[in-house]
């Protein structure tokens, strides 16, 4: 449902559409619309969003967002982004409330995973 000035939907440059849509579709069973050959869009996943062909990519170290996922067992989803061609670029470390660690997709965005289970 579309609420009155809520973020609703969110877009990320990818420098490879196809890989990142293989990735997030063998990773968490994402399912892919697409719009053109370089424009492809995901729902139901907690956000809206979409994919866009571009040379550039979100990462922290250039002042992007950081999208975080949710997992109830942070060490399985880890060796998941590993087996299916994501890299993790910083490790498992604790924080308040939980742990976390990034990973880059193969199009070059980086992500994170947190968990509030063994804090």
């Amino acid at each position: 449902m579309n609420e009155h000035e809520k973020i609703n939907y969110v877009e990320f440059s990818t420098r490879n559409i196809t890989e990142t849509k293989k990735f997030f579709t063998l990773l968490f069973g994402w399912a892919f619309e697409d719009y053109g050959p370089e424009y492809s869009a995901f729902s139901g996943e907690g956000l809206d969003g979409g994919f866009f062909q571009s040379d550039k990519f979100s990462s922290t170290n250039n002042g992007a967002a950081l999208i975080i996922f949710f997992s109830d067992n942070l060490e399985e989803t880890l060796i998941k982004v590993q087996h299916f061609g994501g890299d993790i670029i910083r490790d498992i470390f604790s924080f308040p409330g939980g742990r976390r660690f990034h990973f880059k997709e193969p199009g070059g965005n980086e992500f994170a995973v947190w968990s509030d289970v063994g804090a």
